[in-house]
This record gives structure tokens, C-alpha cells and sequence, in this order.
């Protein structure tokens, strides 16, 4: 029995019934959403450079190299 038989005999005994099939996508935008807020809450936190200085306002505490100093 190879892992695609397996999957699919677990698949055919613990089908999911067409209650669960709508309780899931009723909260799918709720946890779509928790995951975002979260994602930005450790973006946040560990203040992660390379996303953080593409956020507007935010960037500005980041210091700009000066120009001159990179024709160098």
C-alpha cells in the first residue's frame, strides 16, 4: 500500500460531512485574516529590514545611504 492509497482510504473513511464543508468556509476569511494580523504582529516585532523598509512611513527610521558616498 503506497502513501496515495493510504491518503485516500483515510480520505473515504473520515469524509467530511456537508455541515463541516460549510463550517470551514464560513471562518476561512476569519483565520485568513488572523494569519495577517499575525504575520504583520512578527514583521513588527522582530522588525525584519528587508520587508519593513518597502512600508511607507515606517522606513524612515531606517538611515538612507548618501549618494556621494556610493559614487565612491
Amino acid at each position: 500500500m503506497g502513501i496515495k492509497d493510504m491518503f485516500l482510504y483515510l480520505y473515504c473513511q473520515h469524509r467530511p460531512s456537508k455541515g463541516q464543508t460549510q463550517l470551514v468556509k464560513s471562518f476561512a476569511p476569519s483565520v485568513a485574516y488572523f494569519g495577517l494580523a499575525g504575520l504583520l504582529t512578527l514583521v513588527y516585532y522582530t522588525e525584519w529590514k528587508v520587508i519593513t523598509e518597502w512600508i511607507p512611513i515606517y522606513n524612515t527610521k531606517y538611515p538612507k545611504p548618501d549618494a556621494e558616498a556610493s559614487k565612491k
